[in-house]
């Protein structure tokens, strides 16, 4: 193992895309080791087309032993990850980079501080994960006490998480998606407003009648495009484009790389995700508005 050599090892859109800005802010080439899916797939080829540092990616099911093995710097995307758990304790990174998986990089963050358990926020844990969570964590504890784990993050987490982090030894840098941006071609029309899909249903948080509800208001002032989330199932799509005034529009790419060249503003809709700070990041100096829920963000400053 190469105590410095880099790999990328991430399991959604959103990580990828940070592994693809945290690259590029190192200027370093990376392989990448990307759970398979579809749309694993497609960001990948997105993130290529705009020039990512990427190379050698490797499409895996389960823990990529071999390829983590032979690297010493890992960033990886979820620490809360039952694969993580399971592989940094028996092969012990030198280095670990944790990029965004969503806000749980703020849960992640007080996990290591102690201010929570460090499990999953709102999943009921269970089986080998839940055992080698102690390990894993210590592990990382240990990584940190020597300089060697860190954040690279587009979340705030605040001066007094920060400062808490850096008395652990963990360092946290932020980015704004300027790679993202930088490199975004122009958007493909989609009209004035646009809608983002949600899993909320599928995780069972919200009725099926409620989000037609949210989604059917979303288009009464006006047609709207509506992106699906990746994992909505076709039923739930299908009652979407049932909605009048609502044109489905489904690309496999993660909202962040559909809306980076917008050049106008947009009037976006979603419900509460993490969209909720990428999107004002993405779209700074767009005036576009983000309203989440029944709240709205204007997006009229600079990212930088």
């Amino acid at each position: 193992m190469a105590r410095n050599d880099v790999i990328a090892w991430v399991e959604s859109p959103l990580q990828l895309i940070g592994a693809a800005e945290w690259a590029a802010a190192h200027r370093v080439t990376v392989p990448v080791a990307g759970r398979l899916t579809a749309q694993m797939s497609a960001t990948a080829e997105a993130l290529l087309a705009r020039g990512a540092r990427f190379r050698d990616l490797e499409p895996y099911l389960g823990v990529p032993f071999s390829l983590l093995a032979r690297h010493g710097h890992w960033l990886v995307g979820d620490g809360f990850s039952g694969q993580f758990r399971l592989a940094a304790p028996v092969l012990r990174p030198h280095r670990v980079t944790f990029l965004d998986d969503g806000a749980h990089a703020i849960a992640y963050a007080d996990a290591l501080l102690g201010r929570r358990a460090y499990a999953r926020p709102a999943v009921a844990e269970r089986g080998l994960t839940t055992l080698l969570a102690p390990f894993a964590h210590e592990t990382v504890l240990r990584r940190a006490a020597v300089g060697r784990a860190e954040f690279f993050t587009a979340f705030e987490l605040g001066e007094d998480r920060v400062d808490a982090l850096s008395d652990r030894g963990l360092t946290v840098r932020r980015h704004r998606f300027e790679w993202t941006r930088a490199t975004a071609p122009a958007v493909a029309e989609l009209g004035r407003r646009v809608v983002l899909g949600s899993a909320l249903p599928v995780d069972g948080r919200m009725a099926m009648t409620d989000y037609q509800a949210w989604v059917s208001d979303a288009a009464s002032h006006g047609p709207a495009v509506y992106l699906p989330h990746r994992r909505e199932p076709r039923e739930q799509i299908a009652a979407v484009a049932a909605i009048a005034g609502v044109t489905i529009r489904e690309t496999e790419l993660p909202v962040e790389l559909v809306l980076a060249g917008a050049t106008r503003p947009l009037d976006i809709r979603t419900l509460a995700s993490s969209t909720a700070t990428t999107l004002p990041l993405v779209l700074a100096g767009t005036g576009s508005t983000l309203r989440v829920g029944r709240g709205a963000v204007a997006m009229t400053g600079s990212a930088a």
